[in-house]
């Protein structure tokens, strides 16, 4: 079970596109269980789906793929069985946002909602009902598992021996890498700015109430929201997401079909709005964004702001993660105290991750320099300004102990939590009932889920 179990949960078990892509009709075949782990089941399907997201997602299936993933998809209702028995909490809230996320994410793949319905042959309502159970076993999965490993720890000792249980050849190569934080500050424009892109939308809803023009013409050639050009200013959204900004999505469940919002102010700029339609909690709208144009006079004025923020750090009477909170209104990285992470989390990332105008800064800089301020372009087209603090630089290295200790750590950690998970597995595979299906009962894997006294073995 191991590092596959692991992977399965991370990986969204069975919840795969593969759901989102039956398009062409297919001889119907009858479904059958393959297993059973005390009251749950698991088809055939979920095994020739995983099969097929694995190799849409280009990850080598081994030899023996399918009596792993069985052996996965048992360890996980094994995992449910024990959540719901100990009470282990996950809210339909919980299991609704991650539905809602993952179907976006299809949308975005497939183009539009209508597209993806077409792909899949199903509504959107039903791939969801389809999503449900599976993501809700999903979650109570990751939480048994999370009060199963808890309280484990790992010593620097339980580290050193875990590393040099390492052949040399196999240890990591790093590229250079850094660690970097970042003070971003974005100017106001002015009141005549702001008036006169309210203005402009004014006039476009005018022309859409009109006639003159439809929304999606306008959206495609004027929105500065580039997640929604190529769609005509189209999204798809749920009135529970956590996601997006509550006045824009409170406005989008405020409208009538066919209505046009005002212009409206949110963080990102100003927006109109058009509901398409709405079905409970789901609504489809359009959107078009235009963000007040911050001059030059702007911009000076906040990069003398973060000049006497420089002076401040270099002179030690401020720290920079205290001038984050202050002077900082980047929400991606205001709670990580400016800091910049890899697309894991980590806090080392290479040059390659990140946006052009850091990798110029960078060159510029010393370990533990702070950057003069610079005006750049965020990734949504808005102007702004930033400090950047350079705290580490590493060489390109083959990984070790001195230079890469946190990572190897973690994963002697992650080790020895995966052996606590086999032990308690162990224990808990003997007193399920349990049934596996003739054409696998022959792989290695059944070898310890079939030796229990619940086990069904003819």
């Amino acid at each position: 079970m191991k590092k596959y179990l692991l992977f399965l949960i991370a990986a969204s078990g069975f919840v795969s596109a593969s759901t989102a892509q039956n398009s062409q009709p297919k001889k119907i075949v009858a479904d059958k269980i393959v297993a059973v782990v005390g009251d749950k089941v698991i088809l055939k399907s979920d095994i020739d789906n995983s099969i097929v997201d694995m190799e849409r997602q280009k990850i080598e299936i081994p030899v023996n793929g399918r009596c792993l993933l069985l052996e996965q998809a048992m360890g996980i209702k094994a995992l449910v069985l024990q959540a719901e028995k100990d009470s282990i909490p996950v809210t339909d809230e919980e299991v609704e946002t991650i539905i809602d996320n993952r179907i976006r994410a299809f949308i975005s793949q497939f183009g539009s909602k209508e597209e993806l319905e077409k792909v899949a042959g199903k509504t959107i309502y039903q791939l969801k009902e389809d999503f449900r159970e599976p993501i809700r076993d999903q979650e109570l999965a990751k939480a048994m598992r999370n009060k199963v490993v808890e309280n484990v720890r790992i010593t620097p000792k339980e580290v050193n021996e875990y590393y040099n249980t390492i052949p040399t050849d196999s240890l990591f190569l790093y590229e250079s890498e850094v660690e970097i934080s970042q003070i971003v500050s974005y100017p106001k424009a002015s009141r005549d700015a702001e008036e006169y892109v309210v203005e402009q939308l004014k006039e476009f809803k005018a022309q859409i109430e009109s006639g003159k023009n439809d929304f999606a013409s306008l959206a495609s050639i004027y929105t500065q929201d580039p997640g929604s050009k190529e769609t005509g200013g189209q999204y798809d959204v749920n009135r529970n997401s956590k996601e997006l900004d509550p006045v824009w999505l409170g406005k989008a469940f405020s409208l009538k079909p066919g209505q046009v919002s005002a212009p409206f102010k949110t963080k990102f700029g100003y927006h109109i709005m058009q509901l398409i339609s709405r079905a409970g909690d789901d609504a489809s709208v359009r959107h078009l964004l235009l963000i007040p144009q911050v001059t030059s006079y702007e911009i000076k004025d906040e990069i003398d702001k973060l000049d006497s923020v420089r002076a401040l750090l270099m002179a030690g009477t401020m720290d920079f993660g205290a001038a984050v909170a202050r002077y900082s209104n980047d929400d991606a990285h205001k709670f990580t105290a400016g800091q910049i992470t890899g697309n894991d989390g980590s806090t080392y990332v290479t040059i390659d991750q990140l946006d052009k105008d850091l990798v110029v800064m960078l060159k510029e800089l010393k370990v533990g320099q702070y950057s003069q301020p610079r005006e750049y372009v965020d990734e949504r087209g808005r102007k702004a300004v930033r400090i950047v603090y350079l705290k580490t630089r590493t060489e390109p290295h083959r990984e070790n102990l001195k230079d890469d200790y946190d990572r190897i750590s973690q994963r002697a950690l992650e080790q020895k939590k995966n052996q606590v998970l086999e032990q308690w597995f162990n224990k808990k595979v003997v007193t399920y009932f349990i049934l596996v299906d003739d054409e696998f009962k022959s792989c290695p894997e059944m070898a310890k889920w079939l030796s229990g006294p619940g086990s069904v073995k003819n």
